[in-house]
């Protein structure tokens, strides 16, 4: 529902955002999921959300139902777009983890990760309140830092 596509070589027709695809059944699911690509979905085949739609659902907004309420889309789309970025961040900082990093740059991991994954549950509340851009532009140069620390290729 909260996501737009353009009809082209990965999508078969348009989709405006805040509009639930045509091939959303009535529990939520996909009624061509099981051949998405031959029916031309390849974009939805390799789409990988990260797990942020299941935590607005579950976390930030538990129970709501866009069907029956359609004033939650866009709140709804709003904590989806916030979370992914949030995930993106964590998959980025896990990778981080896998790389021989002087304390500092462990201590600066760490403490990403907790202002990225804070111990409780998101919130909507909590979502908006959270300075993304500020984070994101921490992490940017967190990720600076590791350029020294990341093997070249051929290194293993």
């Amino acid at each position: 529902m909260a996501l737009p596509f353009d009809a082209g070589e990965a999508f078969a027709r348009d989709k405006p955002a805040l509009h639930p695809c045509p091939h959303l059944d009535g529990g939520f699911g996909c009624t061509i999921h099981h051949h998405l690509t031959g029916a031309g979905y390849r974009g939805c085949a390799i789409y990988d959300c990260r797990g942020a739609g299941q935590r607005v659902m579950t976390e930030v907004f538990p129970g709501a139902d866009w069907r029956r309420d359609p004033g939650l889309r866009a709140p709804l789309a709003e904590a989806f777009a916030r979370l992914r970025g949030i995930h993106d961040a964590l998959e980025l900082l896990e990778a981080a983890g896998a790389l021989v990093l002087p304390p500092g740059l462990v201590a600066e991991r760490r403490a990403l990760v907790a202002l990225f994954h804070p111990p409780a549950d998101w919130t909507q509340a909590g979502l908006a309140d959270f300075d993304l851009a500020a984070a994101r532009r921490r992490l940017a140069g967190f990720l600076r830092a590791l350029k020294d620390h990341v093997p070249g290729p051929g290194a293993g």
